[in-house]
């Protein structure tokens, strides 16, 4: 008896359908489109001046918005649980690099004139974003004015510091004095965003907020980064100084993120943004500590943590960005909310230049330096999209949209603005 051959397309039918079947499937292809769109718009972006992570964000608005134009085959994206899943551990992992950039001993010493310019680039933000949405969107609610408010509050570390490097002016005073600001205004921003956070959900769960719990709440955001810090300062070196003892490779990279995971979990089970816990997880690490793995040959852990942001922080921007519906922007009304957002966001943070004083130093620099939003705004606006009040989200489709234009707007405008004020300046000194 001679056994016929069986057809190819039937003897793949079983692993095709275990492929269908398998959710994996879906997100690993939703990656990859992720990943070729990060990479193309991020260069576009590059050649055009502007920090990567703006291509990102404007190539996941494309991508997201195709279904203008009948093709539908990539909504699957904006919902998907693994992709919202890799999303979120990429702002964790964001948050971790820029607590890294930054630590506890550069907090204490950017004086005072950083700490006025940082508290000032909080209130002033905070207020006039809380001032537009009162005058726009009166019938939101209150809630929804303070976190527009919140989402002003916070300037980008990143993409600052990314300009002032391109400038050449990384080490002046004025670079000093503002990427200290920002590091602190990142603090002041997360607790901002623990407290509005918490009454949120306090008046979703039909609670009456209060001024004593409001307080409470930022009384414990502060009192956990402080613990954080001082746990995890003890913590930190002696867990590194133990897996240094270890053969294996990566043994450093493997601690440090567990303290971010686990001090992100902390967060988390206090009430607060899991953000937060990250943030206080990469400022506790420091140089010192990694000496005896350096030492040996292995890189810093800064060099270590980076490829793991390149992989998974596009996939955060660009589903930030697909998330943005251009149909809303349509609307005279919608369009208005993102020009008045974009002029309160840029005017709040001038602000910053009253707090300025010192012989030769650009208050107008330092002013425009704390524009950028960038990741936190983004990340404030995402968990507002999260947050629901009487069964709607806090943030709308539509005012979130308003917030991604003013994002891209404060960052396109930063490069320009920060190259003619230094400019101006030295015009003015010649």
């Amino acid at each position: 008896m001679r056994l016929r051959p069986v057809p190819l397309a039937i003897a793949a039918a079983p692993l095709l359908m275990g492929a269908l079947a398998d959710p994996s499937a879906k997100v690993v292809i939703a990656v990859a489109v992720i990943y070729v769109t990060a990479l193309l718009a991020g260069e576009l972006a590059v050649r055009g001046g502007q920090p990567a992570v703006l291509g990102e964000l404007v190539g996941g608005v494309l991508i997201g918005n195709l279904h203008l134009v009948g093709v539908d085959a990539l909504e699957f994206i904006k919902a998907d649980p693994g992709v919202a899943l890799l999303a979120q551990i990429g702002v964790l992992v964001l948050l971790f690099e820029v607590g890294l950039e930054s630590t506890v001993h550069q907090m204490m010493k950017v004086g005072l004139t950083s700490l006025v310019v940082a508290v000032l680039g909080v209130i002033a933000p905070f207020a006039l974003g809380w001032a537009v949405g009162a005058w726009l969107l009166p019938g939101e609610g209150t809630l929804l004015h303070v976190f527009l408010g919140a989402t002003l509050s916070a300037t980008s570390v990143g993409i600052t510091a990314r300009v002032l490097r391109d400038l050449g002016r990384a080490g002046t005073a004025e670079a000093r004095i503002i990427l200290g600001a920002a590091v602190v205004d990142d603090v002041l921003g997360l607790m901002i965003l623990a407290a509005v956070t918490e009454v949120i959900v306090a008046a979703g769960a039909g609670r009456t907020p209060s001024y004593t719990s409001t307080g409470l709440i930022v009384l414990k955001a502060a009192l956990f980064l402080v613990g954080a810090i001082a746990v995890g300062g003890w913590l930190a070196p002696r867990a590194l100084r133990w897996s240094a003892r270890m053969r294996t490779r990566g043994a450093a990279l493997a601690i440090s993120l567990a303290l971010c995971f686990v001090t992100a979990w902390a967060a988390y089970l206090i009430g607060l943004a899991p953000i937060v816990g990250a943030f206080a997880a990469g400022l506790v690490l420091e140089s010192p500590h990694y000496e005896p793995f350096t030492a040996r040959g292995e890189r810093t852990i800064e060099e270590q943590v980076h490829p793991l942001v390149q992989a998974l922080v596009p996939v955060f921007f660009v589903l930030m960005g697909m998330r943005t519906d251009l149909a809303s922007l349509a609307r005279p009304e919608v369009l208005g909310l993102a020009a008045a957002l974009t002029a309160a966001a840029i005017a709040g943070k001038q602000a910053c230049s009253l707090g300025v004083w010192g012989p030769g130093l650009n208050r107008l620099a330092v002013g425009v330096g704390m524009i950028p939003r960038g990741e936190v705004g983004l990340i404030f606006a995402n968990i507002g999209l999260a947050l629901t009040l009487d069964g709607q989200p806090v943030i709308s489709v539509a005012v979130y949209s308003a917030v991604v234009v003013m994002v891209v707007a404060t960052t396109m405008a930063t490069p320009p603005a920060l190259k003619w004020s230094f400019e101006r300046k030295g015009a003015r000194t010649a």
